[in-house]
């Protein structure tokens, strides 16, 4: 499946998707990821045939389907509604779509068994959909697709509707389901855990256009700019306003009052460091890389911050703590797209940044007490301000798909 250059333009000249290349390999389970409105759900609408394409070529296998209808496009689309009729049983909603395709009695019975066995429903089949779980009608969802069996699924948010117990059951079973099918599956969602523990390779969209393409932990460890970097991870990646300055023959991040000396490790890993000297950049600090001090065995001189605790949240087998540093937030565009998608508001103090960190579950720390926090700059990540984009090479990096 191909896009080519594909745009979506509605009649008031709103641009829902822009400029949109994206090769899916056969097979693939591609997910499409972003805050919402980001046009990904409208980008799965074209492959469906459900919207038409403004401007491009999109190819499923070598067939050009801009102008193919729907029902002919050899598609399956799970919606998040499950959109079962409730006055069929289980085996007829699933054969429902074979029924209409007037496919042979014997085979409509075969292909709705085999599905059945493989989703866990073969007890369910003469059940209506209001007798069964959340889950189980999902299942049945994904048994309408499966019978078909065609050549891409096409999957919209399908487990939005569930609760959270039930949603990392249910996406365990579908990423399972994929693997033994092998057919090609476009998948969105709004949810960034999904994306990572899901998909061969994520797609983030933003404002219409891709971001960057890569497998889960390359968009974790490699943000190819400020936005998939913020968007990636839960909880967020902390972000300060920070200036590079050498001292001691080092390279040293200072952000208000704190500094934190970048070693070797880190400039062998972002050489593009040594060019900004003396400049601002935006520092980024997963939750993960911050612990404690008094629990690190090692050596924490010269890259710990100093705070005061906020708020702790102890979860068993860690620790989440919020606490203020003196240092400038970093307050861009990203940022503050960000912060709307997530419910929240952009920091609005200047000097002093509210951070999380992942702490063991040894930790003493109190609410109101003070915190050293060791930080992990092996870990570290660094974006140029103007652009957003992420400082490694220290060439200036375009948006890839």
């Amino acid at each position: 499946m191909t896009f080519e250059d594909v745009n979506k333009i509605y009649p008031d000249g709103t641009k829902a998707v822009a400029g949109f290349d994206l090769e899916i390999q056969d097979g693939e389970f591609m997910v499409l990821v972003g805050p919402s409105g980001c046009g990904k759900t409208t980008a799965l609408r074209m492959v469906a045939g459900l919207e038409e394409i403004s401007q491009g070529v999109l190819r499923i296998g070598e067939r050009v389907v801009n102008h193919v209808p729907s029902r002919d496009r050899d598609i399956a689309m799970v919606f998040q509604s499950y959109a079962l009729y409730p006055h069929l049983t289980v085996f007829e909603n699933m054969a429902f779509g074979l029924k209409l395709r007037k496919t042979p009695k014997s085979e409509v019975r075969s292909r709705v068994e085999k599905a059945a066995d493989l989703l866990g429903l073969k007890d369910h089949l003469d059940r209506k959909p209001r007798a069964l779980s959340g889950g189980q009608r999902q299942r049945v969802a994904m048994g309408r697709a499966i019978v078909r069996e065609p050549a891409a699924f096409l999957m919209d948010e399908p487990l939005s509707n569930l609760d959270a117990k039930l949603r990392v059951q249910v996406r365990a079973e579908i990423s399972q389901l994929q693997t033994s099918l092998g057919v090609t599956t476009v998948y969105v969602t709004h949810d960034q855990v999904e994306a990572m523990t899901m998909g061969d390779r994520v797609a983030v969209m933003r404002k219409g256009e891709l971001q960057q393409v890569a497998a889960p932990q390359e968009l974790y460890d490699r943000p190819l700019n400020l936005f998939v970097g913020g968007f990636i991870g839960s909880p967020a990646m902390n972000l300060l306003e920070a200036t590079l300055e050498r001292r001691n023959g080092g390279l040293v991040a200072v952000a208000g009052s704190q500094q934190i000396e970048l070693g070797d490790e880190t400039l062998s890993v972002r050489p593009g460091l040594r060019n900004y000297e003396g400049r601002p950049v935006v520092l980024g600090i997963r939750p993960e890389d911050l612990e404690d001090a008094s629990l690190e065995d090692g050596d924490a001189t010269g890259r710990t911050l100093q705070g005061k605790v906020g708020l702790r949240e102890a979860l068993g087998s860690e620790v989440m703590v919020h606490f203020t540093i003196d240092a400038p937030p970093a307050v861009t565009e990203e940022v503050r797209e960000l912060a709307r998608d997530a419910g929240s508001e952009a920091p609005k103090s200047e000097r002093e940044a509210t951070l999380v960190g992942r702490f063991g579950a040894r930790t003493k720390v109190s609410d109101g007490g003070s915190v050293e926090v060791a930080v992990d700059t092996r870990a570290l990540h660094f974006f140029e301000p103007e652009s957003g984009l992420g400082i490694y090479e220290g060439d200036e990096r375009k948006g890839t798909a």
